[in-house]
């Protein structure tokens, strides 16, 4: 990993200049925003959509070590995504959950041995406080078993996470700004320039504002932000794009356990449960063409690969025609010269440059699971610059309303249940997992569903949708459904235009 060499000596600072100016309001970029805030540095992050409109929110939706990533010799990725696994169980208990993953063992596949050998290894790399050991699942009449069909070999099962991956960048976004930051989403970057070992940027809001730093977290326009300002070097490292994409469909299977599903070209593909009526299905590793700027999309191709990687394992069979939904994102990975896309490491590499004196360090790769200590290594290197050290302390603080930890999420459930008896028991649910502790500041003294205000549907009430406005940066109707919940999948076309109406768009 590279490193920032050296202190910034001799810039001054200007008036009204940051410590810290971030570009990309993805998970990287939201991570660092609250790990600098947190440390006392000045920041500002600036996003040119909304917050996870991009690569965050497209992703599998899990916290997890990589269990294939073993395959590829990245067993220090491995082991770090897993310590971050328990930190994450720990902090965010509302947005990630336990979850049993399933692997059903083809007649043609990796070998048993093989498989158990990987998840002893997994195991082991792990400090586990609440997760449950790997284990072979012997008997056909496992409920685990049952969806299944075909002539298996037998099954195992091991624990990873699942995460709302959007929330779990809003929410860093919102301890952010709570830190003291400044997060400007929809501002995006018109010009950047180095002067004096300062840098100005002028956005496209018709803000301009100096930073002693910049932080480059723009994904997949990482190197773009680069060239389109004539800051890309000789040494600037290039990025690959792969494109992830992932279908909806009607339930394939019951209960909460999901799958991973060895395929014959060698990949694994995952069937989650999702919204407690669909299955999630994905992801494809596919070269993304057309640079960062081309809209990515899940094409008939990648629909008809992941039906077919389902279908050669459950008995419920699933036609590209039953897809509900589908989504695609980009990952911007740092180019290590491997072959195949699915080869291509998952790892974040940190460049650091200077312009003018005027320090940079961009963010290539990276996983949802491994943002926060991302943000710490960034620090790491951030405080050489600015002069004073602070220290992490992410690691213990819990996310936003996800202070619940001295009760498991059921009883904190259980709790507010019983509060709020008036409120609708799976719309409850959803309260709970999106906001945790912080639900009360949605809810508030009310005693009965009428005095939240306007009804959507679906449990979605005006006192919500100002909340999501007020406190989180929404401004549309598909911030709302898509991204600080996932109603999309739910609501009628007559709800969300009556919500458009709503807040007059």
């Amino acid at each position: 990993m590279d490193t920032i060499l050296n202190n910034n000596e001799g810039a001054v600072k200007a008036p009204h200049c940051y410590d810290i100016a971030i570009i990309g309001g993805g998970v990287n970029g939201t991570a660092i925003a609250r790990d600098a805030a947190g440390r006392g540095h000045s920041v500002v992050l600036l996003e040119k959509g909304d917050l996870a409109s991009g690569t965050s929110s497209a992703s599998t939706k899990l916290i997890h070590g990589g269990l294939r990533y073993l395959e590829y010799g990245e067993l220090r990725l491995v082991k770090k995504a897993l310590a971050e696994r328990e930190v994450f169980l720990k902090t965010a208990p509302h947005i990630v959950s336990p979850m049993r993953f399933v692997i059903p063992l083809p007649e043609k596949g990796r070998p048993a041995w093989m498989v158990r050998v990987g998840l002893g290894l997994y195991d082991h790399l792990a400090r586990r406080d609440v997760l449950p050991n790997a284990e072979r699942i012997k008997t056909t009449e496992h409920d685990f078993v049952k969806p299944l069909f075909g002539n298996l070999r037998g099954c195992f099962a091991y624990s990873d996470c699942w995460v709302d991956d959007a929330r779990m960048v809003v929410l860093q976004a919102v301890d952010a700004r709570r830190q003291g930051a400044a997060v400007w989403p929809r501002t995006g970057v018109r010009d950047i320039t180095p002067a004096n070992g300062l840098w100005e940027i002028e956005t496209d809001t018709d803000r301009r504002i100096h930073a002693r730093m910049v932080v480059n977290a723009a994904g997949p326009w990482v190197r773009q932000l680069l060239e389109k300002n004539g800051l890309a070097q000789p040494s600037t490292p290039k990025v690959r794009l792969v494109r992830g994409s992932h279908i909806i469909v009607p339930a394939i299977f019951e209960g909460d356990q999901s799958y991973l599903l060895q395929q014959p070209d060698g990949r694994v593909v995952f069937a989650i449960p999702y919204e407690h009526k669909f299955t999630l299905i994905g992801t494809t590793d596919v070269e993304h063409t057309g640079g960062p700027d081309a809209p990515p999309h899940c094409t008939p191709d990648e629909a008809a690969y992941l039906c077919d990687a389902v279908n050669r394992y459950f008995t419920k069979q699933t036609l590209p025609a039953q897809i509900v939904w589908s989504y695609s994102g980009v990952r911007p990975l740092f180019d290590d010269g491997r072959g195949k896309a699915a080869a291509v490491t998952r790892d974040y590499h940190l460049h650091a440059s200077r312009h003018q004196n005027a320090p940079m360090l961009s963010v290539y790769g990276g996983k949802i699971t491994t943002a926060r200590v991302l943000a710490e290594a960034v620090l790491a290197d951030a405080e050489k610059i600015i002069g004073r050290k602070a220290g992490p302390w992410t690691s213990s603080v819990p996310l936003p309303g996800g202070d619940i930890v001295d009760r498991d999420f059921h009883e904190f459930l259980a709790d507010m249940a019983a509060h709020y008896h008036w409120f609708e028991g799976d719309a409850l649910l959803r309260y709970a997992r999106a906001y945790g502790s912080w639900l009360g500041r949605i809810l508030g003294s009310a005693t009965r569903p009428e005095q939240l205000g306007r009804n959507f549907g679906h449990g979605l009430f005006e006192a919500e949708v100002e909340y999501l406005r007020d406190e989180e940066w929404a401004r549309s109707a598909d911030d709302i459904l898509w991204r600080r919940t996932k109603l999309g999948l739910h609501v009628s076309p007559d709800t969300a235009n009556m919500l458009r109406r709503h807040i007059g768009e």
